[in-house]
Formats: structure tokens, sequence, C-alpha cells
């Protein structure tokens, strides 16, 4: 082999350690850091480092100033420290430094991940770090629908980057659990069971009160608007529970406990795991929250109301409202001062949808203002996420105009995939074994629901197509997985253990394919160095994609079984599946090796 030790983490952050060590040598004032990234032609060469000109106009008029652009790159290239990765580099333009790397380097990178495993892929800086992200939070008594699909597998997706990261994920479900509608949901209930006994039935608490949560919140909120006298009993009904009355908090755990069910068996279909911390967990903290932020002058009193005003805001933060009830600002205040506090997070993320975007930046702000967040301490991001479309263009609804409830979605996605799966085998004239259909049916169905959402970047709207997420051609998941699973079968017709291949059997990168899939296989801690960069994990479904194209390029070139270069080919071919599975992971999409 090439290099006696793994390669770890990303190349070009090895890259950027070489040319920011050349930038010291050669402009030890300077104090800039390696501007490194990929070539857009390929001719060029694999990655480039676009220092010069701006450091140029840096140096300009100073003492000994260099005359140009192309002197500036020339002297960060004679400082350029010995090393194994960098083949040759070339000037372009004004001052751009074209870099190719070792072919060696590229081999041995990878025959280094198919002995010792993915683990020295993944992007440094992340090991122990805290990190909190509050992500789905659907409301209790309410079904889970589309919108919540959205904040469900984007908040998962970027949980699973940083757990491969090292971090240590804190999942937060924040389950609207709280709150005035309670108060109408308790009382409708009570009124059905004293209607009950009133017709012989049992007086006690029946499974049947909470069996249909969405018919429940429907019957108590039509009442609610329209009957007076309901409404001033639920709004006591609010009252009872807030002040802690045994029979209300026994009826709100009822409601919570059947809408729990009813999350977890969508969570249990899309692989999500989630700790749930409702808005009851902070109730108790509201108060103190508040006098807090009074007592330190950050909230002040305004029409009543106890408010924050942020720099930047014409509209103030409510946490605490003029008859001395508390929202959503309130909730999310403690929240954060909690995960700060508690947790001890080193970063705070969540994702809901760009709505919200201006409630998250008056909460950061908030905390700003009251020291609770400071420069160089823990990081908060929002992660914000556009609207589901229908293919007319429009929000996404039956059509009775309700929203579309998530479990029927994912039957629908499955029973399609069950249906064309059985098509093919009977097609190839293979026996269909239902046990087999129904697992491969969930893992495409539920992954093309995922991968159709996570391939868009998530601030953006996207129309939702069964048609087109179950395409066999083109960026979907049923494509990828397919396509993993002929990779699969190319390593299995070899019926050799490629693994052991790779211990003692070098990685060839001769034939341009061949250099090709290598780097875009190598570049695979960038895709995820940029989704955590950018919290999109559309970074990881772009590079996926990408992975498959360059392996069927690949393999149109370069015939692995039975070819003279079958042994390096296969390992290859492995290495490529090994990505994809974890790209698959990363994704929550189950990946198949027989379809």
């Amino acid at each position: 082999m090439a290099a006696t030790s793994a390669p770890v983490g990303s190349m070009r952050g090895e890259l950027c350690d070489l040319f920011r060590s050349a930038l010291t040598v050669s402009y030890p004032n300077s104090a800039v850091d390696p501007a490194i990234a990929a070539c857009n032609n390929a001719k060029n060469g694999d990655y480039q480092c676009n220092n010069a000109m701006a450091l140029f106009g840096k140096l300009k008029g100073t003492e000994g100033a260099p005359k140009a652009p192309r002197d500036v790159a020339n002297a960060i290239l004679t400082a350029l420290p010995a090393n194994d990765l960098v083949a040759e580099t070339s000037l372009a333009g004004p001052g751009f430094i074209n870099i190719r790397l070792k072919k060696e380097y590229l081999a041995s990178r990878i025959s280094h991940m198919l002995t010792g495993g993915l683990a020295s892929w993944a992007p440094k800086g992340y090991t122990g770090k805290k990190v909190v992200i509050d992500f789905s939070s659907p409301n209790v008594a309410k079904e889970m629908h589309v919108g919540h699909l959205r904040s469900t597998i984007i908040g998962d997706t970027l949980c699973r980057v940083f757990e491969y990261c090292g971090a240590d994920v804190l999942r937060l479900n924040h389950v609207g659990d709280w709150g005035t509608q309670f108060g109408m949901l308790i009382e409708h209930m009570a009124d059905a069971r004293r209607k009950r006994v009133e017709a012989g039935g049992e007086d006690k608490d029946l499974d049947e009160d909470v069996s249909d949560l969405q018919e429940l919140y429907r019957a108590a909120k039509k009442r609610f608007d329209e009957e007076e006298e309901f409404k001033t009993r639920a709004r006591e009904a609010v009252t009872r529970l807030q002040s802690g009355d045994a029979t209300s908090l026994a009826s709100w755990q009822r409601i919570c406990a059947a809408s729990r069910r009813e999350f977890e068996a969508i969570y249990t279909r899309l692989g999500v795991t989630l700790t749930e911390r409702g808005e009851s967990f902070y109730n108790p903290m509201l108060k103190d929250v508040v006098d807090g932020l009074k007592e330190a002058g950050v909230a002040t009193i305004d029409d009543g109301a106890t408010c924050v005003f942020v720099e930047g805001q014409t509209v103030p933060l409510i946490v605490q409202k003029s008859d001395g009830g508390f929202g959503y600002a309130s909730t999310d205040m403690a929240a954060l001062k909690h995960r700060l506090n508690d947790e001890k997070a080193d970063w705070i993320i969540y994702v809901t949808d760009v709505g919200q975007s201006q409630h998250f930046d008056m909460v950061f702000a908030a905390a700003r203002k009251a020291g609770w967040l400071v420069e160089g301490g823990p990081k908060v991001s929002h992660v914000g996420f556009g609207l589901v479309l229908g293919e007319d263009g429009k929000r996404f609804r039956t059509r009775s105009g309700d929203l579309v409830r998530l479990v029927e979605l994912l039957d629908e996605a499955k029973s399609r995939c069950a249906a064309t799966i059985r098509e093919r085998r009977v097609e190839a004239g293979e026996e269909v074994v239902e046990a087999e259909v129904e697992e491969a049916a969930s893992a495409m169905g539920y992954g093309a629901v995922k991968y159709a959402d996570l391939k868009n970047h998530r601030s953006t709207n996207y129309k939702f197509s069964f048609d087109e997420m179950l395409n066999l051609k083109g960026n979907t998941a049923v494509y990828l997985l397919y396509a993993h699973a002929r990779i699969a079968g190319i390593v299995r017709k070899a019926d050799k253990d490629v693994y052991a291949l790779a211990k003692d059997t070098p990685v060839v990168l001769d034939h341009p394919k061949e250099l090709e899939l290598a780097l875009h296989l190598c570049k695979f801690p960038e895709a995820l160095e940029d989704a955590i960069e950018e919290l999109a994990p559309n970074r990881v479904t772009d590079y996926l994609y990408d992975l498959s194209e360059k392996f069927n390029s690949f393999y149109v070139d370069c015939r692995v079984l039975g070819s003279e270069q079958e042994g390096p080919r296969l390992l290859l071919a492995e290495a490529t599946a090994c990505v994809m599975r974890k790209c698959f992971e990363l994704l929550g999409i189950k990946p198949l090796y027989r379809i």
C-alpha cells in the first residue's frame, strides 16, 4: 500500500492544512485561511487554491508587496510542504493554483476505508460536542400530516450526520402538549362520559374516549366555536388543568398517551427516534424565566404585556401576555435557557417551517440581549423549510381541503412499490414471496417519500408526486436502491470475500473512469462538511446521485467480472456500495441487496 496510516477527515481539509502551512511561511503576517475548492473543470485539476488575488489586494501598498497575484501564487507554491497528496500544481488566469492529487493517495485512501471502515472519513471537529436538535414537534390530539414530514426527516438526517461525526446528539420532540385547546378536549370528554352514564353506560374512563383523536378534536372545536356555554366551560377547564386539578390532569394524560401511540407508530415506520420533551415540561419554568428577564432589564412592560424589544425588529417578543398568560415565546425562551444551562449544548438547532424564521430570530436576539448567548459560546440555528405542494402547485391537501394525513401517504407509497415489485418479479419469471415483497416495498416506499423531500434544498417549496418519486429512472430513491442492488449483485456473482481481498490487493486507478470514481468516493467527507455547514441534507442526496452516475459510467467502460483487473475493480465496486449504504443510512433509507 502507498501509505501506512489511514487518512482522517476530508481531502479538502488535508489540503487546507498544507496550504495553511504554505501561507504562514510565505506571508506570515497575512492571517488568512486557505481557500480550497473543487475545480469546476476536471481538465484543470481536482482542486483549486484561490487565495492569491485576495492576498495580493491585501498586501498592495505595503513594503515589499508582490507585483502581481501570480507572484503571490508562486510564493505559496514554493512554501508548500512535501506531502503524499499532491501530484502536480499549475497556475491559471491571474493566480488560481490548480491541484492534481496523486493516484496512489486516492487508492490508499479507498483501501484504508475498506479495511478499516468509514469511521475515519467522518468530518473532524464534532466528537464529543453536544448538539441539541429540536424537530418534528406535532401537536397532541391532532394527527401528523404531510407538513410534519419535512421537519421529521430533515431533523432526523441532520441528527444522523452529526452522530456519524461523533457528536453527542439529543433528538428532542417539542410536542404541543399544553395550552388552551386542552380545555375544550377535556370538557368534551367529560360531556361524553356524562351522556354515557345517563344512557346506562359505565361511569369510568374508556379507551373509546380517545380512540379517534382527530374526531375528538373536530367535535370539541366545533362546539367551542358555536356554543358560548361550552366555550366558557372549556376556558374554566384550562384554568383547572393549569392549577393542577387531578381529574383534569388525568384526562390530559390520557389524551397525550393516545397521541404518543399514534406518533410512535409513524416514527417506527420512518425509522426515527426522538426524546419527547413537550411544552408542558417547560411550564414550571416560565414564571422564573420571565421574572429573570424583567429583573435584568431585558424585558419591559408595554401596554400591559411583558416584552423584549430587539434591534432590527418592529414588533417585540411578548414573553407574558397582558392577562398574565404565557405563550410560545415564553416556552421557547425557557426551552433555550434549559438547553444551554442544563443540557450544556454546544449547538442548538430548530427545524421548523420558514414561516417561523422571524420568531426564532427574535428568540435568539432576546437570548443575546439577556447574555445567555455570547460571542464564542454555544451556537443556535433555525433550519427553515418550505411547503409541500400538490401537483397543481398549491398547498398539498385532500380533495376535501384537509391536510394530507402522513399515515395515508406512507401507505400509498408502500402499496405502489409492492405492486411494481410483484409485477417485475412475475415478468422476470421469479417467485413472488410476499414477505420479501413487504420488506422491499416498505424500504422503497418510505425511502422514496424521504428522498423526494430531502433532495430539494430545504428552504424551497416542492411538489409532491408519487409518479415522480417512484420513477425507476432519474434522481429518485427507487433508482438509487436498484443501483445499489445491481452493485451488490456484481459483488455477489464474483463469489469472493471482498474485504479479505482488500487486505492484500491494491486499488488500481489506471483507467480515467476508475480515477474519476475514486476521486468522487473520496469526496464523501466533504459532502458531509457542506451538509453541516449549510444544515442542508440535499448535499448528501446530491453526492449520492452523482456517485451512482459515476459508477455507471465506470461500469460501462471498465469490465469488472472476468477482466484482468477483476480484483481491484471489485474493490471499487464494493467501496461504492459501502459509501452508498452510508448515504442511505444518513438519509434514513434502508438499502436493498435484491429487489
